[in-house]
């Protein structure tokens, strides 16, 4: 059920990728609903007003450019009367557009479904409370950890896309990636071909953990990118970092020591027969997050580079923490033996 949840969770760091791509975000105005609708609408004249339609409470309309939620279950008559309805009042955003409604309904519903495999996993682990009660008081905590990204993505819509909510719920993303890495591995039977080397643990350590500063660092990046894409327009791309940012510096500077902080580990694995096998897929998502990167910056953001850039970064991750559990159980074992 973990493993399950672990890949609901990265089919989400994907569709939020698109979502952001297609400048989705705001597809669905409101929260958990959209539009009002379990389901959402499919064409805007479901939205509009229309005398004798059948109007349940909590269903929105776009009205005049606003958004307005009926008040109670109701009849419209010939003419509009302001008293069914009231003002929605977490934001005034009021545009319907069918294709990012559904992209970002896509989005939600697999954000859904991943919050209930982790809640089914939480379910089953209730059967070895009587002697596994730290792992099944961590299955709850990552129910809770999923219930609080959910809250963090009912405020980006309230905020309307807020660039600081944004990064959190990235961030809020991996933690649950890392916690459901570490239910998937607890399990596992040490490799035997795995070797103790603590100067190369305590180096991995340390390129994880700049890692994950450099992909936070990014998604400031991405934020000065929206940024620029909203001032200057969808059909000015090459011009989004004619004038770069500081963070943009930073982030493009810094990527050149954590590349190279990938390549020494891979050296020393290799060098001393370490048998971390996970390395080279670590290696290779480095080297696609570097080429998008640098699509990105010197070929004008073509189409895909930016959920590419972004969804490797999220493999990098998982990837990164699995190999840290690997080396951390060889040297502990080593260890007691």
């Amino acid at each position: 059920m973990a493993q399950t949840a672990l890949v609901l969770v990265y089919l989400v760091i994907l569709a939020g990728a698109v979502v952001r791509m297609t400048g989705s975000g705001m597809g669905c105005p409101d929260w958990p609903k959209c539009f009002g609708y379990l389901i959402p609408p499919t064409e805007a004249s479901e939205l509009e007003w229309t005398r004798g339609r059948e109007y349940q409470e909590g269903q929105v309309i776009i009205f005049k450019e606003n958004l307005l939620l009926a008040r109670e279950d109701f009849t419209a008559r010939d003419r509009f009367d302001p008293a069914n309805w009231e003002p929605y009042t977490k934001h005034d955003y009021a545009i319907f557009n069918a294709a990012h409604t559904w992209t970002e309904y896509i989005n939600r519903l697999l954000g859904a479904l991943s919050g209930l495999a982790i809640l089914g996993m939480a379910l089953f682990s209730l059967a070895w409370w009587p002697e596994k009660k730290g792992r099944v008081l961590f299955a709850w905590l990552t129910v809770i950890a999923i219930g609080f990204q959910a809250w963090l993505g009912a405020t980006v819509v309230y905020s309307v896309l807020a660039p600081v909510r944004i990064t959190l719920h990235m961030f809020m993303a991996l933690v649950i990636v890392a916690m459901l890495t570490w239910i998937v591995f607890r399990d596992t039977a040490p490799n035997p071909t795995h070797r103790r080397d603590p100067f190369t643990f305590g180096l991995w350590g340390a390129t994880v953990l700049l890692s994950l500063l450099q992909i936070l660092m990014g998604s400031q990046v991405r934020q000065y990118v929206d940024e620029q894409a909203d001032l200057l327009g969808e059909g000015a791309r090459e011009f989004w970092l004619m004038d770069p940012a500081t963070i943009f510096l930073v982030h493009r500077s810094f990527s050149i020591i954590v590349v190279l902080l990938h390549l020494w580990v891979g050296y020393r694995i290799y060098s001393r027969g370490l048998g971390y096998r996970l390395m080279w897929p670590v290696l290779t998502f480095v080297g696609l997050i570097l080429l998008s990167g640098i699509a990105m910056n010197y070929l004008a953001f073509p189409f895909g580079s930016q959920p590419v850039h972004l969804v490797m970064a999220a493999l990098l991750f998982g990837a990164q923490w699995y190999l840290w559990l690997q080396m951390r159980q060889a040297n502990q074992t080593r260890i007691s033996s």
